[in-house]
């Protein structure tokens, strides 16, 4: 806008063009309105509210698309089977469609008039449709070469491309573009032959062939319900690397990864990703891939990092290509993961979806679980917990805690996965599995709600979630505080945990929501001590099992306060707090210093084990600052250094899981428990521990150098991983 304003005579030739939306004037400064499309009648984008959700008059059942892509504009045929939501209904028919020319429209057949229809710049709509079912044929015009918003088809470095989520699919052809309308696409590519020789689309490739002109065709269908952002065309010089994966079923499906010519070699870590993907979804939670033909397309210019269009997921080449002698340990593990998390996302995302956009999180929260799972078998699960928790702390708690705090509805990837992990904690393995399949067996082919999943969840356990939907619907961090007693006489250890949720923005009263923490208590040799019994709202509930000790149990927080006695304790224990990072919270116990070193060199759950190292670390950093602001000389606890040779030198614990652990906190992380930042002085104390450390632990160091060198070829696995990336935090 104010490049407009400023260089106004740029724009002299456009007619009337200050009447357009902020949004268009993007997307067509460079092109005349179209003729159908009254200016004065160009729609501002309203907000739209959850509240304010409807469902759709109008329901699709099929959707036949043909496109015939030129040089100079494509034309895009669709004929959509329409039926209404109630019987006998005839309400107008409204559809979305932004930068597409209307060429003709069509009713079971009969062209409609320019009265039968009102167009503008947002919407098509149809005044008078039918009663009962009908067949809707329209024919538009789009000029890919020409979209440079890369939302719906677009041409780039000579390749056509789609990315419709989330609303992409209304600059092909109009369409009621919203996730709860549910089709089954047949889709027909013309093309060029010599330009495009590769036309791929959604589903099995059903028929192909060539046409006169040196142009070809190909027909792929799609026999499962998806809705329109869904829908991917790719058309251009592309060459595949191809494999094939067996299902559980014994079903043979066809792989195929399509990249430029020259960077097929780089795909092969991608296509042992997508192989480790499909038999884990199997072996975890039963779920087979579904089609005959799995595609995945790398391009340089895609802009959204990576889709998960079925049966023919779109990536940015970053994320699927990879050798030795460009991409590092991260850059492998990054592929993995995301070449999974999209794979996966044909169950959690695909054959079920999300009903409005609302409800983003179910579907990313979920599928984002289910990644960082897959990643956390294939490695090492404390590490991959780590790698999470500093990803959560990092971007989502300072967002949590400032202006643009939001619950995890409508969005939160990181966040959403640790909501649906609490579900996990407190249900279990097989009880989140089981909830899981009733998932599946209710909704499959629908678009659903947070409150469906949450349903599955609770029905088939028949637990109570108390207030676990409060998660979805309020913003902020939970501080969890925890005080501990022991009373020697009746052998008992008492937590009391109370919660309290900041005020955000627009949210100043919060109502106590569900936490889970699992606990676990050491004796005074540092073993974990097994658990009986606790006593909690007036129950002694046994947590015991008969076949082997229980050394962590789970405690439900739903109230602003609330204890938790653990009876048969023989001797004041140190209490293992918040184990695996059961609960997205901030954390505040009694634990002292000394506490802390005991978690630190004892503790059986790593995760809490790296914790507690961090906590002393970060304790240890703030007190040096305070020292560095006020002038005071800089001097490193001694038990810290012993604290972390410790650590660097017991050969009995993950290599990778070391790495992390002889990592101190970062600056970020340091900065945001200030109350006034200070990026010069928290530098300077890091900066000091390091050389200290370098210092009095060098010959550790080298030796753990030394020790984890190696000539051989590279080989992406976690022994390999976890060697070298000790090996390069030690140097």
């Amino acid at each position: 806008i104010n490049f407009q304003k400023k260089y106004s005579p740029l724009y002299s030739s456009l007619p009337r063009v200050k009447q357009v939306s902020k949004r268009l004037i993007c997307a067509v400064a460079t092109e005349d309105l179209p003729k159908q499309v009254e200016e004065s009648e160009m729609e501002t984008p309203k907000e739209i509210f959850l509240k304010d959700y409807k469902k759709p008059d109008y329901y699709f059942d099929t959707v036949d698309l043909k496109f015939s892509l030129g040089e100079e504009k494509t034309i895009v045929n669709s004929k959509i089977a329409v039926y209404p939501r109630i019987e006998g209904s005839s309400s107008p028919l409204v559809l979305d469609g932004q930068d597409v020319s209307l060429v003709s429209i069509q009713l079971n057949g009969k062209a409609l008039k320019e009265e039968d229809y009102h167009l503008n710049a947002r919407h098509l709509t149809i005044r008078s449709p039918p009663s009962g079912n009908y067949d809707l044929e329209i024919v538009t015009e789009i000029c890919p070469q020409k979209n440079t918003s890369l939302e719906g088809l677009y041409k780039s470095s000579g390749n056509f491309c789609t990315q419709c989520e989330a609303e992409g699919f209304r600059k092909i052809t109009f369409y009621q573009d919203r996730p709860d309308i549910m089709a089954k696409f047949t889709v027909r590519i013309e093309a060029d032959k010599s330009l495009y020789p590769v036309l791929l689309s959604n589903g099995n490739l059903a028929e192909q062939g060539d046409l006169q002109d040196g142009r070809h065709y190909a027909v792929w269908e799609d026999p499962f319900k998806k809705p329109s952002y869904l829908f991917a065309l790719v058309a251009g010089q592309l060459q595949s690397r191809d494999d094939t994966f067996i299902t559980r079923s014994g079903r043979n499906v066809s792989l195929r990864i399509w990249t430029p010519a020259e960077d097929v070699p780089k795909t092969a870590h991608a296509m042992y990703s997508l192989k480790a993907a499909m038999k884990w979804d199997e072996d975890v939670f039963g779920l087979e891939y579904d089609l005959d033909l799995f595609n995945i397309v790398a391009v340089p210019d895609f802009n959204m990092g990576a889709m998960e269009n079925k049966s023919l997921n779109i990536f940015n080449s970053k994320l699927v290509l990879a050798s030795p002698e460009t991409a590092s340990d991260a850059d492998y593990a990054a592929i993995l993961g995301v070449i999974g998390h999209e794979y996966f996302h044909n169950w959690t995302g695909n054959r079920v979806t999300c009903r409005d956009w609302f409800q983003l999180s179910l579907k990313e929260g979920l599928t984002v679980f289910r990644d960082q799972e897959f990643s956390s078998d294939m490695g090492s699960r404390t590490v991959k917990r780590i790698a999470d928790v500093c990803k959560l702390r990092n971007y989502q708690f300072p967002q949590d805690a400032g202006p643009m705090a939001h619950p995890v509805r409508p969005h939160s990837y990181i966040k959403g996965a640790e909501v649906v992990r609490m579900y996990k904690t407190f249900l279990g393995s097989q009880g989140f599995r089981k909830g899981m399949d009733l998932y599946f067996k209710r909704h499959d082919g629908q678009a659903v709600t947070c409150e469906d999943f949450f349903a599955a969840m609770r029905d088939a356990n028949d637990a109570d979630f108390a207030n676990f939907l409060l998660w979805y619907s309020q913003a902020g961090t939970p501080v969890v505080k925890v005080k501990t007693s022991y009373n020697s006489e009746a052998h008992t250890f008492s937590l009391n945990i109370s919660q309290e949720i900041p005020s955000t923005p627009g949210q100043s009263v919060k109502e106590p929501t569900f936490i889970p923490v699992a606990v676990g208590l050491l004796d005074s040799t540092g073993k974990d001590i097994p658990l009986s019994s606790v006593y909690h709202n007036g129950t002694l509930r046994s947590v015991s099992n008969s076949d082997q000790p229980v050394c962590t149990t789970v405690l439900i927080v739903t109230k602003n306060e609330e204890e938790f006695v653990f009876t048969d304790i023989f001797e004041r224990p140190v209490p293992s707090l918040l184990r695996g990072y059961s609960a997205p919270v901030r954390l505040e116990s009694d634990l002292t210093e000394s506490d802390l070193f005991f978690l630190l060199a004892n503790d059986s759950d790593e995760f809490n084990r790296w914790e507690s190292g961090q906590v002393l670390a970060r304790k240890l950093m703030l007190s040096l600052v305070d020292d560095f602001q006020h002038g005071k000389p800089l001097v490193l606890n001694p038990n810290f250094v012993d604290g972390f040779k410790r650590i660097l030198c017991d050969s009995s614990l993950d290599k990778e899981f070391v790495a992390k652990a002889i990592t101190l906190p970062g600056e970020g992380e340091i900065m945001d428990m200030m109350g006034v930042a200070d990026p010069d002085a928290v530098h300077a104390v890091r900066t000091f521990i390091r050389n200290q450390l370098a210092s009095e632990l060098r010959s550790e160091f080298l030796s753990t150098v030394e020790n984890n060198r190696s000539t051989a070829e590279y080989v992406f696995n976690h022994s390999n991983l976890a060697r070298r990336a000790l090996k390069n935090i030690a140097l």
